[in-house]
């Protein structure tokens, strides 16, 4: 698949990228799963309300939560880590939560 061998070559070819995403609203959720294996070490968060691929014809949920999101991480053999938008790991203790390191590249 096209998309696959995008997100190897990117992982490749963009080695001053830190992180490479699998937007699984645009590959579907098993298709980014498998990315996680080609390059990719990012799913790209809980979109609440996606309409620009869905109003193409996207097929793909119009959002996931955080479990699910974790579930198709760990599903894919994966550690799944929350980050902020600039990478930087979310740390959460009930309702209260807080910043802590950089979330490194695999």
């Amino acid at each position: 698949m096209t998309d696959l061998a995008v997100v190897a070559l990117s992982r490749i070819m963009l080695d001053n990228f830190d992180h490479i995403k699998a937007y699984w609203i645009m590959l579907g959720e098993k298709i980014a799963q498998v990315a996680l294996s080609f390059g990719a070490d990012d799913l790209d968060g809980t979109v609440v309300h996606e309409l620009i691929y869905h109003d193409a014809g996207a097929k793909t949920p119009e959002g996931l939560t955080v479990a699910q999101l974790n579930q198709l991480i760990t599903e894919a053999g994966r550690i799944p880590v929350e980050r902020d938008t600039l990478y930087r790991r979310v740390i959460r203790d009930g309702n209260r939560w807080s910043i802590g390191e950089a979330v490194q590249a695999r």
